[in-house]
């Protein structure tokens, strides 16, 4: 045990690490940073530390941490009423529905807490479709999904990942999955039969490395969908509500699903909120009884996803996004052939495929820790940059001189 005399910055992280590790599950890998406050794009660590965050927590805190706006509407809310259940009825639930309905050009809401649910509620929603409205015979639905997906962790989710990590020894598995190569139109047409009631696709793979699809396979996706009588389900949850540089990364390529799966922003950081948007003549073959959640639609959440959707709808953030987005790209586009293979990506969001010769995408992470960064790896040496839309364009230019010095830095070997 160390004394006040003797403990040391390290010391101090060292041990917050172990009080947690100690009892918490070890189902994440996290850098060696531990955060005591944030604010903006700019979090502050037990020692006082001081990083940027360019991760935003996958996109959950697209609109900056501390946000006075969000926070404003949390606190308002915690004086009135937090937790009904949906026993009862709220006087937040029916105006953040119709706010986050109109943004999103549909007529219903089914409101529930995290992505992953909204990913379960939307296969329930798809197969009950299916049966009840297509004409699909009992306990032969199937569901189109892509390779490299990433929709969450439950079990039927998991079902149909080609994760190993997510998939082993977490079997058996949930059928009805076929899946086909992501970006691939003709493959995705040739998998659909008279069963088929859904195509659920990433508009961009965020977990996969920001994986963007060709320009034509998102419309091809819809006009393939109706042609075939079966739902399009747009999983933005990660892609959504800003972070691309539009309202949903499906705008960029103008297409509208017939279901939006949102969630991360939604809760702007605050709480966790998450939901199913599309028209009544889809979401309406769920019934009393059939499909729910304690805390779904709990008048804390719809208070702060009302205000979340209320700053989309003035477009503001969106542009930044898109303006922001378009330097990023350009600057690390500059770091191409100097120790970086590739940037992918739309607005704010860039997935850097890193020389593995030079480093693993951890190795590149936890040199920019040192240097007051946090992004986070993914398949190998990709590592992810999605910083707050709130950023500042220095701050961004500062991100970036950060990688090139640890480029630099791993090329001098």
């Amino acid at each position: 045990m160390t004394t006040a005399a003797t403990t040391t910055p390290s010391d101090v992280v060292a041990e917050a690490i172990h009080a947690e590790e100690a009892v918490v599950a070890h189902n994440y890998h996290p850098l060696a940073v531990v955060v005591a406050s944030a604010d903006g794009a700019w979090v502050t660590d037990v020692t006082g530390k001081r990083y940027l965050d360019c991760l935003a927590a996958y996109s959950a805190v697209n609109f900056g941490h501390s946000n006075p706006i969000l926070l404003a509407a949390a606190r308002e809310q915690l004086d009135r009423v937090t937790l009904t259940s949906r026993a009862f009825h709220n006087d937040q639930l029916g105006p953040f529905a119709q706010a986050l309905a109109d943004l999103c050009g549909k007529d219903t809401v089914l409101p529930m807490n995290t992505g992953a649910e909204a990913v379960e509620s939307g296969i329930k929603i798809a197969r009950a479709w299916g049966y009840r409205v297509k004409g699909v015979a009992r306990d032969r639905a199937n569901i189109i999904v892509m390779a490299g997906n990433f929709h969450g962790r439950t079990t039927t989710i998991i079902s149909f990942s080609d994760d190993d990590d997510a998939r082993a020894d977490f079997g058996p598995f949930t059928p009805g999955f076929r899946t086909v190569p992501y970006g691939d139109a003709d493959a995705l047409a040739a998998a659909i039969d008279d069963d088929t009631v859904a195509v659920l696709v990433e508009p961009i793979q965020g977990e996969s490395g920001v994986v963007v699809p060709p320009a034509a396979y998102l419309p091809a996706v819809r006009e393939i969908c109706t042609a075939r009588n079966v739902l399009f389900i747009a999983d933005e949850i990660q892609s959504g509500l800003g972070r691309t540089g539009a309202t949903f990364a499906c705008d960029l390529v103008g297409v509208v699903p017939d279901l939006y799966l949102l969630g991360k922003a939604l809760g702007g950081g605050i709480v966790p909120v998450s939901a199913v948007v599309g028209n009544s003549d889809i979401l309406g073959v769920l019934r009393p009884g059939q499909h729910g959640s304690t805390f779904g639609g709990n008048p804390l959440a719809s208070a702060v996803g009302h205000a979340v959707v209320r700053m989309l709808a003035s477009g503001e953030y969106q542009k930044r996004a898109r303006v922001l987005g378009a330097r990023l790209h350009r600057r690390l586009g500059d770091l191409v052939g100097s120790g970086v293979l590739d940037v992918h990506g739309a607005g704010l969001w860039a997935g850097v495929d890193i020389d593995p010769s030079l480093a693993t995408g951890r190795e590149v992470c936890e040199l920019l820790m040192a240097r007051g960064v946090l992004v986070k790896d993914t398949h190998g040496s990709t590592i992810r940059f999605a910083p707050p839309i709130v950023i500042e364009e220095s701050d961004l230019d500062w991100m970036v001189d950060q990688l090139a010095a640890v480029l630099e830095e791993l090329r001098a070997g």
